[in-house]
C-alpha cells in the first residue's frame, strides 16, 4: 500500500467520523450535510428511510437529528477502510423516549433502555459522501422494546 493510499484512507475515515459524530452525538446535521455529494443516497435498512439526492438526504438528516433519543451512545465494534469506503460495525444504546420513524416506525415510545447493532457502509467519491447504508438489527431491537 502506498503512502498516498494511506493518506486517502485516513481522510475518508476522518470525513465520516466528523459527519457521524456531529449527527449522532451532537444532533447537528451540518457537518454531514456539508460533506454530501450532489447525487448522494442515504438508506436506513430495513425501514427504507433516507433519500436519494442532496435535498432528500438533507431533509432525512434533519429529521434524524430532531428525533435523536436520549442517552444516545455509539461504540465502534470494528472498522474496515479502503480508498473508497468506510464500513463500521457499531453498537448504539439509547432510551426509547420518542418515536424513531427512521428505525422502528409506528412504535410508540416505551421508555426502555435499548441497544442495537448496526453496520454502516459509507462510500466516498472525490472527497464527498456519496452513499450511506445503515443496516440496523431491528429484530433484536424490537424484542427488547416490545418485551
Amino acid at each position: 500500500m502506498t503512502p498516498a493510499m494511506q493518506v486517502l484512507m485516513r481522510d475518508i475515515a476522518r470525513l465520516w467520523d466528523t459527519a457521524a459524530d456531529a449527527l449522532y452525538d451532537a444532533g447537528d446535521p451540518g457537518p454531514a450535510t456539508a460533506a454530501l455529494a450532489t447525487d448522494v443516497s442515504w438508506t436506513e435498512l430495513p425501514t427504507g428511510a433516507g433519500g436519494h439526492g442532496r435535498d432528500a438526504v438533507v431533509a432525512h438528516l434533519a429529521a434524524l437529528a430532531a428525533a435523536r433519543p436520549s442517552g444516545l451512545t455509539r461504540t465502534r465494534v470494528s472498522r474496515t477502510v479502503d480508498v473508497r469506503r468506510v464500513v463500521d460495525e457499531i453498537r448504539v444504546g439509547f432510551t426509547h423516549d420518542r418515536e424513531l420513524p427512521w428505525l422502528v416506525p409506528g412504535l410508540a415510545p416505551t421508555g426502555r433502555a435499548a441497544e442495537v447493532l448496526a453496520v454502516q457502509l459509507v462510500r466516498v467519491r472525490q472527497g464527498r459522501i456519496d452513499e450511506v447504508r445503515t443496516l440496523w438489527d431491528v429484530t433484536g431491537l424490537r424484542s427488547v422494546l416490545d418485551g
